[in-house]
């Protein structure tokens, strides 16, 4: 396994980090135990959840599952998407993180998370209210490090400007839709990370199955049984002709260089600057035995040349998804 520095940290994680948005979803705790043993056992070392998914069911799995292993991971989750009904259910405010937090802690049977992410950026709460909970985290012993998600470039360096002014503890990772099917981070994120020293983390790095080269056609009816798009009718929404269209062209050069389209896409991402790991989600752990052949994957001049050639119309236009409070 090869590890990265998160960000300008000193933390080490595992370049294919794994996503666990499905566990308590579409994987049962048994499956997604399993899926957690197996990546442990081939090095992976960071675990990605949030308090949302699943309905809080993800971090209840982990917790589980890292029973007597809690040292072995890097343990990240997130708050800010509305968790609850009524006006603080959501955001970044003291109040909202402050009780999230000691909740997750609760769920994932730890006394500390090594990475807390903002979820989304909060345009309702003060920047400085939220660094200054975040960091009061750290020093109380609760969070390791910090790490916003979502957030456009310009949000980003205005935190940090703000941790610096203050002497906040920094973000040190951002996570953003960022595959061969979304390159939009290419425009402002990328650079402002590569100045800033902040990791990205991406996500839907396979374009949420498409870029597996499994769909050849935009209907759920079409889908593979048990895929994504089978089992999560809201996912119609990224099944496009383009993406699709992208997905069978990464597939045809995959199959050409001897390789499999998903893991293609996972090792061209991983050789992106500034990403420090891509957290790639598994309903089995023959997905993750897949996943983790991207990293014997070599992306050549030759490779890389083919695959920006295929994916240049996806530098432009709106991300590939991105999730904001209203």
């Amino acid at each position: 396994m090869e590890y990265r520095r998160l960000g300008g940290s000193g933390l080490a994680v595992s370049a294919l980090g794994l996503g666990t948005n499905a566990f308590g979803k579409r994987c049962d705790r048994a499956a997604s135990t399993a899926i957690i043993d197996y990546a442990l056992d081939r090095g992976v070392n960071f675990i990605d959840t949030a308090n949302i998914y699943a309905g809080t069911e993800s971090e209840t799995i982990i917790g589980h599952a890292l029973k007597g292993k809690r040292d072995r991971a890097v343990l990240a989750t997130k708050a800010g998407l509305p968790r609850r009904e009524g006006p603080n259910g959501g955001g970044s405010s003291r109040q909202h993180l402050q009780r999230e937090l000691e909740e997750s802690l609760n769920r994932l049977r730890t006394d500390y998370v090594d990475l807390y992410q903002i979820h989304t950026f909060d345009p309702h709460t003060p920047l400085e209210e939220t660094l200054r909970a975040l960091d009061d985290f750290i020093r109380a012993g609760k969070v390791r490090y910090i790490g916003a998600s979502n957030y456009a470039a310009w949000e980003l360096t205005k935190a940090l400007g703000i941790s610096e002014l203050r002497g906040f503890s920094r973000y040190v990772s951002v996570q953003a839709s960022y595959s061969l099917a979304d390159r939009t981070p290419e425009r402002e994120l990328v650079p402002a990370c590569r100045d800033q020293q902040v990791g990205i983390i991406p996500y839907f790095p396979l374009a949420g199955g498409i870029l597996s080269g499994k769909y050849a056609a935009a209907s759920s009816d079409a889908a593979p049984k048990g895929s994504r798009a089978d089992t999560d009718k809201g996912f119609n929404r990224f099944m496009n002709d383009r993406e699709l269209a992208l997905g069978q062209a990464v597939r045809t050069i995959a199959e050409a260089n001897g390789c499999r389209p998903g893991a293609l896409s996972l090792a061209w991402l991983m050789a992106r600057p500034a990403v420090a790991t891509v957290i790639a989600g598994a309903t089995r752990v023959e997905q993750l035995e897949d996943n983790l052949s991207s990293l014997e994957i070599q992306v050549t001049a030759a490779l890389e040349a083919e695959l920006d050639a295929a994916s240049e119309p996806f530098r432009h236009g709106d991300p590939f998804a991105v999730y904001r409070l209203p």
